[in-house]
């Protein structure tokens, strides 16, 4: 079994970095899902909205970075075009969205199909005795799992 420079069997690091980079395409159509909420909000719910736009952007963007990093820590190679973020990526792209529910809506959608790819990546990283991509994964998920708990109460009538 060949291993990696952190001792990882280097097949199963390889299906990881696939994953992750499945992942990492995902977050990036998030992340500018979200920066066009950000800019385009309108409506009575705009201050509070704006806001928290920005706040799901920027941890977003440290994500990003993160799953990028993991992937070069398993001697990966990161995807980096736009391309490859909508060959690769689920997230339904959202195109001037400027009311309240609709990107809600479109949010709790991304994070869904993010939850999905990070528990398949967490399965993955179990087998393969992977703790630090196991541990971010983990962390991810909990944070999402909340925040589409609290966006789905906001869209409670």
């Amino acid at each position: 079994m060949t291993k990696t420079i952190i001792g990882l069997d280097k097949a199963k690091s390889e299906e990881l970095v696939k994953e992750l980079n499945i992942l990492l395409a995902n977050f990036q159509i998030h992340y500018q899902n979200l920066r066009g909420l950000h800019w385009n909000i309108k409506g009575k719910n705009f201050f509070e909205l704006h806001v928290k736009f920005e706040e799901l952007y920027t941890d977003a963007q440290l994500k990003i970075d993160l799953i990028a990093e993991r992937i070069l820590t398993l001697q990966g190679e990161p995807l980096h075009t736009f391309e490859d973020y909508l060959h690769n990526g689920n997230v339904t792209v959202g195109k001037s969205i400027s009311n309240d529910e609709q990107a809600i809506q479109l949010i709790v959608s991304s994070l869904t199909t993010l939850l999905s790819v990070e528990r398949e990546i967490l399965e993955l990283s179990d087998e393969a005795n992977d703790e630090g991509t196991n541990s971010m994964m983990s962390d991810f998920i909990a944070e999402q799992e909340k925040t589409i708990w609290m966006f789905n109460a906001w869209l409670t009538k």
